[in-house]
């Protein structure tokens, strides 16, 4: 207690909570605050402190930035620097401000009427806690935005006379993830991935088109359940592929959550409890002698459960359709996943939420769903890691204890970690998935398709044969490199003469390897 009474800030330091900066220097901004006020809240990704070079540096997770830079050692002076250089961090700020004297905060904004950042903070205050301040609206100031469009992706919002701000925070008290304006989201966004896609759509006939927008559908409703390590049968499999291709239809309300989760589980119910969970959860393992939980991340509490599904539903009926739609769909699908609002299905059902967006938004071609759950797969590592961006760092952060059934029961605040987080990663990773699914893909499924009807074809114009038969002719030739195996010769292809199977071997040949 006594630190966060006397409110003292470090001096350089070398490593800051165990994390090693770049050389020796002082931690300024939301560092500053947390380490001062010893806010239990995840660290920013990016932390800032003041080097002793004069140009800023960028390494190791930290920005360092020059003498000229350094804020007064203050409340007042930390808070600017954050909200001027790293923009806003919403859980930092909300503990800080439960943490914080409200009449303290109150006579620095008395003091300073005009100063557009104390009224940002001031606004910040009341949104987040719920509560008003002692002091009257604002008469005089220049109309501030709450969160720096340059710094952070932002909506239009609305306005805040008693604070004269704009308040263009991209959602609301009860869900609101950021996502920082870096050059590769800069470069993705300018890219116009829908243009791009609908001009490939544009140049494949509506014949090849249409089996190829089926391929892709069941391809993603395959790579989601693999993505599970699950393989349900192959009705399963096109029962939510069928859902995913009618994404986007309904906008989302508690009754559209829990029917997609009856279709994920499918018709056997007799182990899995439907509906929101009544207990904790975690994802992870459990110790095999013990069967103590092992957990890699814990969900949010199922008391929260009820204002955190209101917040995406808010999320998705309002500020979403401001936005980018990869960057909504990444802000409202990685928060789906983080809260994991059910006993079973939730890994699937964050990736049908990103197929929402995109088909409400209309980002995908007409009739056409982007693979993005193969494009996962192929990258599953990477996908780990950007869960883990948010979930590893909340993790010290949760108190828990073992239930008798060998769960979880997390005992201290957690609600605002699946609030307020830092969807950068996760969007830049959708949007390399997009980018696959449109430079791949689509051109490839289409472009193999073409071929194949171009070798049916040609075997049909050489011998009459079924469909059903050429169907198992090209499988046999692909698994064995365009080649006939003794096998296939002698059982499924026996009746073939030697120059069918020269004739053959060639056309697929000049058709798939030429």
């Amino acid at each position: 207690m006594a630190k966060q009474q006397n409110h003292q800030f470090s001096g350089p330091v070398s490593v800051f909570q165990e994390l090693r900066l770049p050389e020796q220097a002082q931690p300024v901004g939301y560092a500053a605050l947390i380490d001062a006020y010893d806010l239990a809240v995840p660290l920013p990704l990016i932390l800032c402190a003041i080097g002793r070079k004069h140009q800023i540096i960028e390494a190791q997770n930290w920005r360092l930035y020059t003498p000229r830079h350094a804020p007064a050692a203050t409340l007042e002076g930390h808070l600017t620097f954050a909200l001027k250089y790293e923009g806003v961090d919403l859980c930092v700020l909300k503990k800080l401000f439960e943490t914080i004297d409200g009449a303290e905060l109150a006579g620095l904004i008395q003091q300073k009427p005009n100063s557009a950042y104390l009224r940002r903070i001031w606004f910040l205050y009341e949104w987040l806690l719920g509560t008003q301040l002692e002091l009257p609206n604002a008469k005089t100031g220049t109309y501030a935005h709450v969160v720096d469009p340059k710094l952070q992706w932002a909506v239009k919002g609305s306005t805040s006379t008693r604070h004269r701000v704009h308040n263009n925070l991209p959602g609301t008290p009860d869900f609101c993830p950021m996502v920082r304006r870096t050059s590769r989201l800069e470069q993705f966004v300018a890219r116009q991935f829908d243009q791009e896609a609908r001009a490939i759509v544009g140049r494949i006939s509506q014949s090849i088109l249409s089996r190829t927008a089926a391929f892709l559908l069941l391809k993603d409703s395959k790579s989601s359940y693999a993505i599970e390590g699950e393989a349900p049968p192959h009705d399963r499999i096109q029962r939510w592929g069928k859902a995913i291709g009618e994404a986007g239809r309904h906008p989302l309300d508690e009754e559209e959550f829990l029917r997609l989760q009856r279709l994920v589980i499918g018709k056997d119910t007799r182990f899995i409890q439907l509906g929101w969970r009544h207990e904790g959860g975690f994802v992870g393992e459990h110790e095999l002698d013990t069967r103590l939980p092992l957990p890699e991340h814990i969900s949010a509490k199922p008391e929260d459960l009820p204002t955190l599904i209101a917040g995406l539903i808010q999320f998705d009926q309002g500020v979403s359709d401001e936005l980018d739609p990869v960057i909504a769909a990444a802000m409202l699908a990685f928060g789906f996943v983080y809260i994991h609002p059910f006993e079973d299905g939730n890994g699937r059902l964050h990736r049908y939420l990103i197929h929402h967006i995109l088909s409400a938004r209309g980002f995908n071609p007409p009739g056409m769903v982007f693979p993005i759950s193969a494009a996962i797969l192929d990258r599953i590592e990477d996908y780990r890691r950007v869960l883990e961006s948010h979930s590893a760092r909340i993790l010290p952060l949760i108190e828990w204890r073992t239930t008798p059934s060998m769960n979880v029961d997390v005992t201290n605040d957690t609600a605002d970690f699946y609030r307020y987080f830092d969807a950068t990663p996760h969007a830049e990773f959708l949007f390399e998935c997009v980018e696959r699914t449109i430079e791949q893909d689509l051109p490839q499924e289409a472009e193999f398709l073409t071929r194949y009807d171009q070798f049916k074809s040609r075997i049909e114009a050489h011998t009459e044969m079924p469909a059903s038969m050429i169907d198992l002719l090209f499988n046999f030739l692909r698994q064995n490199q365009g080649k006939f195996s003794n096998r296939a010769r002698q059982k499924e292809f026996a009746a073939l003469t030697d120059d069918e199977v020269v004739a053959f071997e060639e056309i697929y040949a000049e058709i798939f390897e030429g």
